[in-house]
């Protein structure tokens, strides 16, 4: 049987919404039954539907990223959220795979055709900036290698059991990519294509640090 998250949401706690979420909880586990699914959890947030930082709603994303996890289930499409909040979760959860069923809707979640055109926009952004990050990637490289970055002799499983480790960050090699003019946020995007999970903040902050220590000595 396919799993389902139930979600439960009410924006205080007061006692009739208190009151709500009970009844919320009650007609979504009737809903997951009527539509085959069995209840994996249910989840329940007190918290303003304008709010990210809601402790069930963080909850829920990190369970729909579990393969076992189908399908959310809700009340209607303002317990996800409201405004800009609830376009950016229900991308969140269709970007996951989620399939989101509504009881107001008696299945799937109806989207209105505006709220459908900014979810395909939002996606088609999203889609971009992966490419432009791993043009910024590539043309990182290009300017590494050429400078004569040799990762190989950097990495280890790469043809250099004696090389750094994929975790440690390679400071002789930030200054000299640097100092043969490579910006550090195309320093930090070469690097990470060669395996280093490394921001251009801390590719600055290396940089320096090597810098200082050695005027000092």
């Amino acid at each position: 049987m396919k799993k389902a998250v139930i979600y439960c949401r009410v924006s205080t706690e007061k006692e009739e919404q208190v009151t709500s979420l009970e009844r919320q909880e009650e007609e979504l586990k009737a809903l997951a039954k009527a539509k085959g699914f069995q209840t994996a959890a249910v989840i329940k947030d007190q918290a303003s539907g304008y709010d990210l930082d809601r402790p069930g709603m963080l909850e829920l994303l990190d369970l729909v990223k579990s393969a076992d996890i189908k399908a959310v289930l809700i009340q209607d499409e303002t317990r996800i959220g409201r405004g800009n909040a609830k376009i950016a979760l229900i991308h969140c959860l269709f970007k996951e795979g989620a399939v989101v069923y509504s009881i107001a809707d008696d299945g799937e979640l109806h989207m209105s055709d505006s709220d459908s055109m900014i979810l395909q926009i939002v996606s088609m952004v999203e889609e971009y900036q992966r490419k432009i990050h791993n043009l910024k990637i590539k043309r990182g490289m290009k300017r590494a290698v050429a400078k004569g970055y040799r990762p190989e002799k950097n990495l280890k499983n790469r043809g250099n059991d004696q090389g750094r480790s994929r975790k440690e960050i390679p400071v002789k090699e930030i200054v000299r990519l640097r100092e043969n003019g490579l910006t550090y946020e195309e320093i930090a995007a070469t690097l990470r294509g060669f395996g280093y999970n490394i921001s251009r903040a801390t590719v600055h902050r290396r940089y320096i640090e090597y810098k200082e220590s050695e005027s000092i000595n």
